[in-house]
């Protein structure tokens, strides 16, 4: 990653910040960006502390509005220097300002206590607990939703963060009286004045690594920059720990040598790991698989989730329990329970045959692994998929040919063409029209699109009774969602309608 005296801007980047406050000793807390997935999940954590929280984002809709309404929250939309008129004790700066930002410049200048979000996030509420990271390129999320479930449902109360909502209790943050914190590790940078990575913040007793693959193009130059990052992550954890690495992924089991921590190996095709998964069976109501720890079998264990990627996300889960004194009786019973987090194959609604799926996949692989969750949990029925590249890094050039692949398991792709921004270059942006050509030269039903209502048109035109309708993006994609539902709940009123004024 590029260091903060690479930025021609390094003398707006580089300034004497003030040491964090003591936790005791401030009342109100300013979080700007506050709308974002993590920051209102850190706003959830100040407020169930007892701190009065208030923020700013350029837009404020829900569902993250009405969540942090209901938190008691002050949220201001648009960002203003009037905003910190009235100084709070503590500024959290989300990682999208930059250093112009007309909020983030006046913390600066006035010299108030600021931080980014995951060194707040430690400062405040992990000092005194027993730190468990989950990190990867994919599965981070559900890994880290299972083992919070896996701790709640065994008793242990745990304190957690995740980027994401488990559907078991729709919470996504939590302060448990427990030892336990367990955080979702991100490798993308901190904020504009800390570039590294946000998990190195977490100082994880045990740690968890999913997979590895090259991503974030926008901050990591290249691959050898992206895997570095992971490799000072696994030179961190506690030697009193442990490190879980999914061996069936090369680049992941090669952790193993910058770490002083104790590995357990976890994976499915791999003969030489710690924990093990075989005879794996999938339905539509999920995946069942015979569990294996040290070589020793220990029965079957099932999942209310499709696809390999989830069995690994629960090997990884079961790894940490194991290191925590869990049982594997009470972590199968807890897994047995466990709905997965919203925003992951998430069935939206069933309307007269047609199932609209909503997932947070983004990265070429996700969509391929989603895709074949998908095909798997509902074998023999057409996939219309609609992605929005949204993210940074899923707008780059160097991600066109992966998603012609990823995409190939579709049966009909609609790819919505993202707006060029003003951090975006014209030679590193993706070209989504040839995708779209490239998809149909193998014979996969594809168009490049404008917008989200102009997909959702093509799709409530094209959609039939049986058809599975995957909508992919980690953003809110236009509401697509919800007006997708109501569009064919208003094409069945309409059709029988006809049908009765026919008779």
């Amino acid at each position: 990653m590029k260091s903060l005296s690479d930025f021609p801007d390094a003398h707006l980047r580089i300034f004497d910040r003030p040491d964090l406050p003591d936790p005791d000793t401030i009342e109100e807390v300013y979080l700007i960006g506050i709308c974002g997935t993590g920051m209102g999940s850190l706003a959830g954590l100040f407020r169930e502390a007892g701190y009065r929280v208030r923020g700013s984002d350029a837009a404020t809709y829900p569902p993250m509005s009405t969540r942090l309404h209901a938190m008691g929250a002050h949220v201001i939309e648009g960002y203003r220097a009037s905003n910190l008129d009235s100084p709070p004790g503590l500024v959290v700066v989300g990682n999208a300002c930059i250093p112009k930002h007309p909020e983030a410049a006046r913390a600066r200048e006035e010299r108030l206590p600021q931080g980014s979000f995951p060194e707040v996030l430690a400062h405040f509420f992990m000092r005194d607990k027993r730190s468990l990271v989950v990190a990867g390129t994919h599965g981070k999320t559900t890994t880290t939703g299972m083992l919070v479930h896996i701790l709640k449902e065994c008793g242990r109360d745990p304190s957690f963060l995740i980027g994401g909502v488990m559907a078991n209790d729709d919470r996504s943050y939590g302060l448990g009286s427990g030892p336990h914190f367990v955080v979702e590790g991100d490798e993308y940078d901190s904020a504009y004045f800390d570039k590294r990575p946000k998990f190195m913040h977490y100082r994880p007793m045990c740690a968890a690594v999913t997979s590895m693959e090259f991503d974030h193009a926008d901050i990591y130059d290249d691959w050898e920059d992206y895997r570095d990052a992971f490799r000072e992550f696994a030179g961190i954890v506690s030697t009193d720990g442990v490190l879980a690495l999914n061996g069936d992924d090369p680049n992941v089991r090669d952790l193993a040598a910058f770490s002083s921590a104790p590995v357990r190996m976890f994976g499915i095709d791999s003969q030489d790991v710690d924990t093990r998964a075989s005879l794996l069976e999938t339905t539509n109501e999920g995946t069942r698989f015979r569990l294996t720890i040290d070589s020793a079998d220990v029965g079957d264990v099932s999942v209310p989730m499709g696809g390999r990627h989830n069995v690994l996300n629960a090997l990884a889960a079961l790894t940490i329990g194991l290191e925590e004194e869990l049982s594997i009786a009470e972590m199968a019973r807890a897994l047995a329970s466990f709905q997965g987090m919203k925003r992951r194959q998430e069935v939206i609604a069933q309307i007269r045959g047609v199932t609209v799926v909503d997932d947070f996949a983004h990265h070429p692989t996700a969509v391929r692994e989603t895709i074949s969750a998908v095909r798997g949990r509902w074998p023999g029925r057409k996939i219309i998929a609609a992605f929005e590249p949204r993210s940074n890094s899923s707008r780059r050039k160097v991600f066109e040919e992966p998603y012609v692949d990823a995409f190939t398991g579709a049966d009909s792709v609609m790819i919505c063409r993202p707006p060029f921004r003003h951090n975006d270059r014209p030679e590193d942006f993706m070209d989504v029209d040839r995708i779209s050509d490239e998809l149909i030269e193998r014979g996969v039903a594809s168009a490049a699109l404008d917008d989200a209502d102009t997909i959702l048109h093509r799709i409530v035109a094209e959609a039939s009774p049986g058809d599975i309708v995957l909508i992919m993006s980690n953003g809110g994609f236009g509401n697509i969602h919800k007006k997708l539902a109501t569009a064919l709940q208003q094409r069945e009123s309409a059709e029988a309608t006809t049908a009765r004024d026919a008779e």
